[in-house]
């Protein structure tokens, strides 16, 4: 079985426009107390600037160990994380708009294993941030809380 060869690493993106101002938008995703109402089960901490912690999706009895590389109040977010078995980083760009909306875009790179295996932990990247996304405009936006994450695998 011939393996696909890649000229570049894949780079997961997935993109929202969330109609809620850049401080609240920011503030969703480095406060477990509201991130876990759309994205993971639960967490060690709040991201802060060169902290470690541990977020659980408990339904999945999978965690993933967070080591926060930057944080520009919102404006970016930056973390290594063990998505996909091997470190990896995923970046969030918050960008305010006149209308008092957000534009996140959110970037994963720096995944693993041969071209087949890279280009699977992208496409499951993508979908994965979609669904955060889309978990928090409802949220934000509409005060719904559609259980996105725990419902992609029943």
């Amino acid at each position: 079985m011939e393996h696909l060869q890649l000229t570049q690493r894949p780079v997961a993106k997935a993109e929202m426009l969330i109609r809620r101002p850049v401080a609240e938008v920011f503030e969703a995703f480095i406060n477990p107390a509201i991130t876990t109402k759309f994205w993971f089960t639960r967490s060690s901490g709040q991201l802060e600037p060169g902290s470690r912690v541990q977020w659980d999706w408990e339904m999945y009895d999978v965690s993933s160990q967070v080591s926060v590389k930057a944080i520009e109040e919102r404006k970016r977010i930056l973390i290594e994380w063990s998505g996909y078995g091997t470190p990896n980083l995923v970046e969030w760009i918050f960008t305010a708009r006149q209308d008092d909306s957000t534009f996140v875009s959110i970037t994963n790179t720096g995944f693993s294993g041969n071209g087949d295996e890279q280009v699977q932990q992208a496409m499951a990247s993508v979908e994965g941030f979609t669904l955060v996304l889309a978990g928090l405009k409802a949220l934000l936006e509409h005060n719904i809380i559609l259980n996105l994450v725990a419902d992609r695998h029943p």
